[in-house]
């Protein structure tokens, strides 16, 4: 089976199986979006759903934020981890976004991914999620079902994302990378499936024996 055959079947599976893709995120307006994606780093959703409607409660925008000190930002959020790094990011990029951007949250990539703990997996969640813009943001999750479904070879995200990028046509991005977040999870985790046992997995690889290993840089 070539590459773009097993992406359309991947397509038809994950759309009968997720034809809703609801946004895993809690959150009221962009900028509580993006406090959630730099909180969600090596965070599971379910946690950060629990800590953001306590740190919301104080502070909901920019402005409220960039007055809240690095300790009270820190005590609501340690249960996340990275907690520290966290903390200060969102203290500096609330006063970069009051002082530059007049409390938005900017829309372009390049303004983003210049702001503090927002990296470019979170700029496209924002821009994907947030803004609605053609995005297709890649974790080490996707980038491991993507090894494991055969789309790419790449050792690194960044590889992935690109590869990814020119199989799948850019109308089907923003709902594409939560539909495979979602499969990953409930069908092919990292540590039971290994390429061998779910539905996608054994029908692009039917004659399959061998576990797929994670390539990285």
């Amino acid at each position: 089976m070539k590459k773009i055959e097993r992406a359309r079947l991947i397509l038809k599976i994950l759309n009968k199986i997720y034809p809703d893709t609801p946004i895993p995120l809690n959150h009221k307006n962009v900028y509580e979006l993006l406090i959630s994606v730099l909180l969600s780093a090596q965070c599971t959703d379910k946690r950060v759903n629990q800590v953001t409607p306590l740190l919301f409660n104080k502070a909901d925008n920019p402005y409220q934020m960039k007055d809240l000190s690095v300790d009270e930002i820190y005590k609501i959020i340690r249960p996340c981890g990275l907690a520290p790094k966290k903390s200060r990011a969102i203290k500096d990029l609330s006063l970069i976004l009051s002082d530059k951007f007049m409390g938005k949250v900017p829309e372009t990539f390049e303004d983003l991914e210049k702001l503090p703990g927002v990296g470019h997996k979170t700029a496209s969640v924002v821009m994907s999620q947030g803004f609605g813009h053609p995005a297709f943001p890649v974790d080490t999750h996707i980038h491991r079902l993507a090894q494991r479904w055969g789309l790419t070879n790449g050792k690194n995200v960044m590889q992935t994302e690109k590869d990814l990028k020119k199989i799948f046509p850019k109308e089907f991005w923003n709902k594409l990378h939560l539909q495979i977040i979602f499969y990953g999870r409930e069908y092919c985790p990292a540590r039971s499936c290994y390429g061998l046992t779910c539905k996608i997995c054994k029908s692009c690889y039917p004659s399959r024996k061998t576990a797929v290993k994670t390539k990285k840089s």
